[in-house]
């Protein structure tokens, strides 16, 4: 929210030749109650004073001699990538405006000084600079916020993953085509991603046969990017025992809710006896 307070704190430049104006302009603006206001006379210094203080506002005379108005907002804009410099100009040229305007000035006062004009255009300019400002500072705090945040959810992931990885006998993850990016178990010759005859014997390929059934199930709930808890797969071993396993997945997606791939964990429970 912005202030009086605010307004009256603001950071203002006054640039002019003229000592008699710049008199009249420090009292003008200190009887307004604007409280840290500044001069020159030499329009050289303009820029490294704006660059060590940065100025809510510069009230920049045009016709000065050596470097005049135009030239000190060229070398203004060289210093920053904004569009709009903070700078009302003071001409009695009116052929001027547009041209400071075009030159990245935001307002003009007319000379000789109305000053009544004068107070309105600069509280309406400083107004306008401010609420910027603060939106910016806002934006700044929220960007902040947000990488805060991702950092602790990568973080939070980390730990979830480890967690899950020691409380399940499995864990894999699929990327958004399919594709196995972590895996450890069985869960590749469960999807049918590999050759059952082929699969190492810890993972009983060679020590059973998983229900096709239930199979094609968990592929189709994969597929159809569905979560699913605690589901149910069997393997018959060539003993004779049904072993039971329950599997989890879910759907992963990033900070747009775009899907970004699939991951799940699998655990065994105590085989079932024999008939």
């Amino acid at each position: 929210m912005l202030t009086d307070a605010d307004l009256l704190n603001a950071r203002i430049l006054i640039v002019d030749d003229q000592s008699a104006h710049v008199q009249m302009l420090e009292r003008l603006l200190k009887d307004a109650g604007y409280v840290n206001v500044s001069s020159t006379l030499d329009p050289q210094q303009v820029r490294s004073m704006h660059r060590e203080n940065r100025y809510d506002l510069i009230l920049l005379d045009l016709l000065m001699p050596g470097l005049d108005g135009f030239g000190v907002m060229e070398g203004l804009r060289a210093d920053t990538d904004e569009l709009c410099l903070p700078v009302i100009v003071l001409t009695a040229q009116p052929g001027y405006k547009l041209r400071a305007l075009e030159a990245g000035a935001r307002d003009f006062i007319n000379k000789p000084f109305d000053i009544v004009e004068v107070k309105i255009r600069i509280r309406h300019m400083l107004e306008v600079r401010l609420l910027y400002k603060m939106l910016d500072a806002h934006n700044k705090d929220l960007e902040r916020t947000v990488l805060q945040r991702t950092a602790e959810l990568r973080e939070s992931e980390a730990r979830f993953r480890n967690l899950t990885a020691l409380a399940a006998d499995w864990y894999w993850e699929l990327n958004e085509v399919g594709e196995f990016t972590k895996v450890s178990g069985p869960v590749p010759e469960i999807l049918g991603m590999v050759d059952p005859a082929s699969a190492d014997a810890t993972d009983g390929g060679s020590s059973g046969f998983w229900d096709a059934e239930e199979c094609q199930v968990l592929k189709d709930n994969i597929a159809a990017r569905r979560p699913f808890l605690d589901f149910v797969l069997h393997r018959q071993r060539t003993d004779g025992t049904r072993e039971q396993f329950r599997v989890s997945g879910e759907p992963m997606l990033d900070r747009a809710c775009g899907f970004i791939g699939y991951r799940g964990v699998g655990a065994q429970v105590l085989p079932e006896p024999l008939p």
